[in-house]
């Protein structure tokens, strides 16, 4: 998966979800090729990387009690039985793409789990469209962990932030909304892809005035760093 999906979150859990939103249905991987445009390439790490997908609990209000807020009418916990430690952020940008609401993955591979999403919602521009950002996720653990209950929310909205907001790496801010949160994590992803390209160039640099120069450089994306991971 991509580095924002593998960086470790501030907390990592897996949660207990309640019986009546049981689903237990399998996906066919055909569905998803058909919906989520899947070419020739996609389709073999399909083949090579899933098992099997099963659309296994759907949050809605007549399934928790939750009434839909902020274009969350439901949310969807799939859960993905894998070949291979490893699963490529476009086999899951297939599914979200296939599916038109907001999808948790519970990644299943040798006896441990990992949850992982994204923050997806109907485009401004175009309502019938939906906006699919990076992928987080959280640690594997050992699938047979004690799960937390759900976070308390007041509407779906406020349950979709929470379960996001456990898989990030860096705390909000007092009053930072979710999409704020989000938009500083991709800066900081940023400016950390900055750093690592200058070390590489220090490391590789004979002059000395140059390296002088890198390293002002350096120091001046790390105060950046500092600031948004505080």
């Amino acid at each position: 998966m991509s580095q924002a999906a593998v960086t470790p979150a501030v907390t990592s859990a897996l949660f207990s979800f309640p019986p009546q939103a049981k689903v237990g249905r399998v996906v066919a991987k055909n569905k998803i090729y058909e919906r989520g445009s899947v070419g020739s390439i996609l389709r073999d790490k399909f083949i090579a990387q899933v098992e099997q997908i099963t659309w296994q609990y759907k949050l809605a209000p007549e399934t928790i009690n939750l009434p839909a807020r902020g274009g969350v009418v439901e949310i969807q916990i799939f859960d993905i039985a894998l070949k291979t430690a490893e699963l490529d952020e476009d086999v899951m940008r297939a599914i979200d793409r296939a599916i038109p609401l907001p999808i948790i993955f519970q990644l299943h591979h040798e006896q441990r789990t990992r949850m992982v999403a994204t923050f997806k919602r109907p485009s401004e521009a175009d309502a019938s469209k939906w906006v699919i950002d990076g992928y987080f996720a959280g640690a594997w653990l050992a699938a047979d962990d004690e799960r937390q209950p759900l976070p308390v929310a007041l509407d779906l909205y406020g349950l979709y932030e929470q379960l996001l907001r456990s898989l990030l790496p860096q705390r909000a801010w007092p009053g930072e909304s979710l999409p704020e949160q989000l938009l500083r994590l991709a800066q900081l992803r940023s400016l950390q892809g900055e750093q690592r390209k200058l070390e590489a160039r220090l490391h590789k640099e004979i002059q000395f005035n140059r390296k002088v120069e890198l390293n002002a450089q350096l120091r001046e994306l790390q105060t950046q760093i500092d600031q948004l991971s505080t």
